[in-house]
């Protein structure tokens, strides 16, 4: 059976746009729902692609979506919250409240295809509130009887719109020298186009159902490495200074309450206390021949 309406939810993100994108490229219909309409403005001139108004958390809302499609993709993820056990408050709403509600939602209404978005390193007993959350939410999922869930783990996503390698060029752009903690932390990073290939090739896929796939990129690179990486694309080589963990979580603390939203927490350097790489236990998808970040960092990052 080939899904021909989905619903994607978290679909005007980042990576979210790729997906519809690829989506609506395969001609098949594809509802995003968002808070705001101006937020999706970018897949307004999509065929195929309908952007709504809805609020995914209200219970009506979703059913009405949810009546509309045949199956979801959920990619609803946040970085920060508030400090709370075993997860922040914003933390529970969006990785554990919605995955249960969404869950009983398509149980009810016979929605059975389902992907989701987890995280590599999600953990139960992580060291991060995030990744506890994620490891809960996308459980949920995978035990909910009569569902086909299909789950995935990518390293930290890059690629032209990202809030990774851009946010270090930025700030690379604008301060003289740049003081971080967590320098040594280990990322395997991954290409966006790759992250939504994977989601789309896995919708038909019955081999898929029931499993957990890790997506990362070929190398494996430290935050310090990364950084250079970013500063040296961007034309805006800086120094880098690593701070000890007592004055990078103060650090962290101060950057938790910038306007505009934290920019670090100490939350991340939390799951940075893991290396985010993987673990080998869970398969890749088949064909799986992820990009270089060398083969694309350059462009975006130089403004090519």
């Amino acid at each position: 059976m080939k899904h021909e309406s989905i619903l994607v939810i978290g679909g005007s993100g980042f990576i979210g746009s790729h997906i519809v994108a690829g989506l609506s490229a395969g001609r098949r219909h594809v509802i995003v729902p968002t808070r705001r309409l101006v937020r999706a403005r970018h897949l307004w001139v999509l065929p195929t692609v309908s952007v709504v108004e809805a609020n995914v958390f209200d219970p009506q809302s979703l059913d009405r979506l949810l009546a509309q499609v045949d199956a979801v993709i959920n990619l609803v993820g946040v970085l920060h919250s508030r400090p709370g056990t075993p997860w922040g408050p914003a933390f529970e709403r969006a990785h554990v409240e919605l995955p249960r509600r969404l869950a009983v939602a398509c149980q009810r209404l016979a929605v059975t295809r389902c992907l989701h978005m987890g995280a590599l390193g999600a953990d139960i007993h992580g060291p991060s509130m995030y990744q506890r959350s994620k490891a809960a939410g996308e459980q949920i999922m995978l035990d909910a009887a009569g569902l086909n869930v299909t789950s995935f783990r990518p390293s930290v996503v890059f690629g032209p719109e990202d809030n990774f390698l851009n946010m270090f060029a930025r700030l690379q752009s604008l301060l003289p020298v740049l003081m971080l903690g967590g320098l040594q932390a280990k990322f395997q990073p991954v290409y966006v186009g790759d992250v939504a290939q994977a989601f789309i090739n896995a919708l038909e896929d019955h081999d898929t159902f029931g499993k957990v796939y890790e997506l990362t990129g070929p190398h494996v690179y430290t935050l310090r490495q990364l950084l250079h990486l970013a500063g040296t694309y961007s034309a805006h080589p800086r120094p880098v200074i690593g701070l000890p963990d007592s004055l990078a979580r103060l650090q962290a603390f101060f950057l938790e309450h910038v306007p505009g939203g934290p920019l670090m927490s100490r939350d991340n350097l939390d799951s940075m206390k893991s290396d985010n790489l993987a673990s080998g236990k869970f398969p890749v998808p088949a064909g799986w021949r992820p990009t270089p970040l060398e083969a694309i960092a350059p462009q975006y990052l130089s403004g090519r």
